[in-house]
């Protein structure tokens, strides 16, 4: 390991020390351009930027001063600079968002506002349901959009009932008004290689024709001890862009295999202290775990200005999903000695979705103004799997010891469907309807928003044993927003907004006491109230402060009038924070991305949430070093303070600090600018504990261990 560290670091440091016999000034023959320019012009290109604004659902794409809300963009020159393996990895860059597995095997799920945003609920191009669901590869887009809080009325409820504190949008990459045509190499300790392209052209006598065709091939072994990952990620868009008239279509395909993923540890019910954490870079899982995850997926986009003021638009996407895996976990029993049992489950599943949104925006008047939005959206899924629980066994997290699959025990006690053809198990329909006003006073500096949207949820569920429904839940309930934005300057805003989370109703236990046993409750609405601040200063400055209060009803036995009982919604959870971020180039050549946010998330009993850090901080730093053209040193601090392990607050984790650092160099070659790129994640290869928050039970997920990143990029 530490052999292939050192070949990758001195393989640069040669070819950046022998990059200035290229990047000499003179003038290159191809492009007409002096190398000093070449150089200049990649290196601002390739500068790690955020965005702020976004797609805001049903208000469109707007600039954040203008929205009662927080979001922010990372485009593609983040994804390219850092080698992101998966969507969390990019997120780790924001201060208000913290990654973690769920349901035992690959499936990132991340925490915002200190609730849960699973795989299932992340947005593309403005739909749900079409992304790929549990590992997202960073490769095929543009940006990945952040929007803070809830957002039924803005992206409608989403299907996988999560979304209560924040969402995340993908943007896949379309062609822009300069030409591209780039090719790279990467690598990833310990032995993971693989390469990309980006091709980009528009055609036409005034460019209205775009055509983006990428795609990345990734092998090997990770960081982690005997992980290994595979990556195969194609992506092409055509646009067209007639003035009045646009449409887009974007296609994409993306297979991971992951084998051996490391598991999270959960802990006992006997467990009463932490465990201490193992090697940076131990593995507990055996090597017949594994998951494969083919995704193919797309979205039409048509929009149509059928008058100055007045924008129709349209929206289709479509995902066709399967996955296959063995997932393994490990279950501490003792945590002094490491001791525990290892169990796993084989799960074949498919997904086939399909989404449509549709809507008017029209604005209207001059001194008071309008923008009027009337619109709806539809979105369908149907799952099939089965699953087969296998046999524990004894096992170590300190002391690996390999193991042949045992045998199944599904057979004995519950029938798990059929693993070659599974049965149908959850079909879901979510449709809505939305309409609002966004009024504009005093030359627009204040903005009043208000909507409301009718959302209608239909869940049909079905035996694993023979395919029979089981249940059917078909509810409705209207979601409704009222945002506000002062302008006080044009740099400057204020702004609060009241918003809803929509979730299916949770199940009422089976027990005859209870008047609705097996029943389902109506629809769970999580209430928002916000205020907050934006300060921006175009590229030199941006910098947002958020408060927030979201409540979450609870759930338990209620007691009638007349003594019986009934299941129902009982108690708040309420999470209150304070989110400030920052970034931009308050220097020419130094550039920031920084922030911090805190959270008081406690349930009605008094506890609080288990799995949400009280504090949690980031600060990336870029330095355009100008005394070496060329040359940007590179730097982050993540920071996550501690954080409750079960609901009885009585095991909790230390809070971690890891540090990141690297380099990129610039130099022309032949006319063409070459990039190399190098970074190290948790230089100090710091042993620790990253998260405690789990769906279901208490489990702990250990953090990456040291990773080298190196890759080299030429633009043709």
């Amino acid at each position: 390991m530490i052999v292939r560290y050192a070949f990758t670091a001195s393989a640069l440091a040669l070819a950046a020390a022998a990059a200035p016999a290229f990047a000499q000034e003179s003038t290159s023959e191809s492009t007409g351009q002096s190398t000093n320019d070449i150089v200049v012009t990649a290196q601002r290109v390739n500068a790690t930027e955020v965005t702020n604004g976004g797609d805001a659902g049903v208000l469109g794409n707007k600039h954040a001063v203008d929205l009662a809300f927080s979001i922010r963009s990372f485009d593609e020159s983040l994804i390219l600079n850092q080698q992101p393996l998966t969507l969390g990895e990019v997120l780790d860059n924001d201060p208000t968002v913290r990654s973690t597995y769920g349901f035992g095997n690959a499936a990132e799920l991340f925490v915002i506002r200190g609730f849960a945003l699973f795989g299932d609920d992340v947005g593309l191009n403005g739909l749900y349901g079409i992304a790929p669901r549990q590992i997202v590869a960073p490769e095929l887009y543009d940006s990945v959009q952040v929007l803070n809080g809830a957002s039924a009325f803005l992206n409608g409820a989403a299907p996988g009932g999560s979304s209560l504190g924040g969402s995340v949008n993908l943007k896949l990459k379309r062609a822009g008004f300069d030409p591209l045509t780039r090719a790279t190499l990467g690598y990833t300790s310990g032995a993971h290689f693989g390469g990309s392209f980006d091709v980009s052209r528009r055609f036409g006598a005034n460019g209205e024709w775009g055509l983006r065709v990428n795609g990345a091939y990734r092998d090997g072994e990770t960081s982690v001890d005997r992980e290994e990952r595979r990556t195969q990620v194609i992506g092409g868009a055509l646009d067209y862009d007639g003035g009045n008239f646009r449409a887009a279509l974007d296609l994409a395909y993306q297979n991971v295999r992951i084998d051996a993923l490391r598991p999270k540890v959960t802990l006992g019910d006997s467990v009463t202290a932490i465990p201490a954490v193992p090697e940076a870079d131990a593995n507990q899982a055996q090597a017949y775990t594994y998951t494969e995850m083919r995704d193919v997926f797309g979205t039409l986009s048509l929009e149509w200005d059928i008058a100055d003021n007045a924008l129709l638009y349209a929206r289709a996407g479509a995902r066709d999903g399967r996955e296959d895996g063995n997932y393994g976990g490990i279950t501490l029993t003792d945590a002094a000695t490491g001791d525990g049992f290892d169990d796993s489950l084989i799960v074949p599943r498919t997904d086939n979705n399909e989404a449509v949104e549709a809507g008017l925006r029209v604005n209207l008047g001059e001194t008071v103004t309008h923008e009027f939005n009337f619109g709806g959206s539809i979105n369908w899924q149907t799952n099939r799997n089965a699953f087969d629980f296998r046999d524990e066994f004894a096992a170590n997290i300190y002391h690996f010891e390999p193991m042949p699959l045992p045998p199944s025990t599904v057979a004995s006690w519950n029938p798990g469907g059929d693993l070659d053809d599974p049965f149908p198990r959850v079909k879901s329909r979510l449709w809505s309807a939305f309409a609002s006003d966004t009024i504009g006073l005093w030359d627009d500096s204040l903005l009043i928003t208000g909507g409301l949207r009718l959302q209608t949820i239909r869940i049909d569920s079905y035996s694993a044993a023979d395919g029979q429904l089981e249940a059917s839940y078909d509810e409705d309930a209207i979601t409704p927003v009222v945002g506000v934005v002062f302008k006080p300057l044009p740099y400057v805003s204020l702004y609060a907004n009241r918003i809803e989370a929509l979730q299916q109703g949770p199940n009422v236990p089976l027990d005859e006491s209870l008047q609705n046993s097996g029943g389902v409750l109506a629809p769970r609405k999580s209430t928002q109230y916000e205020a907050g601040a934006k300060l921006a200063l175009g590229r030199f400055l941006y910098a947002g402060l958020a408060f927030y209060q979201i409540e979450r009803p609870g759930e338990g036995v209620i007691e009638n009038p007349d003594g019986t009982e009934r299941y129902g919604y009982i108690g708040d959870q309420r999470h209150r924070g304070i989110e400030f971020t920052l970034n931009g180039e308050p220097v020419e050549g130094l550039r920031l991305i920084a922030g911090l946010s805190t959270i008081d998330a406690e349930l009605d009993t008094g506890s609080e949430v288990a799995g949400v850090p009280g504090f949690t901080a980031n600060a990336n730093v870029e330095w355009d070093l100008p005394f070496v053209q060329g040359l940007t040193l590179t730097g982050r601090m993540t920071h996550t303070g501690e954080q409750w392990v079960n609901t009885a607050n009585t095991l909790r984790l230390d809070d971690w600090t890891v540090f990141d650092l690297g380099a990129r160099y610039v130099f022309a070659a032949g006319g063409k600018p070459v990039t190399l790129r190098l970074t190290v994640d948790n230089v100090a290869n710091k042993r620790y504990w990253a998260s405690a928050f789990d769906a279901f039970e208490s489990a702990l997920l250990q953090g990456r261990p040291r990773t080298v990143n190196a890759s080299v990029s030429v633009d043709f």
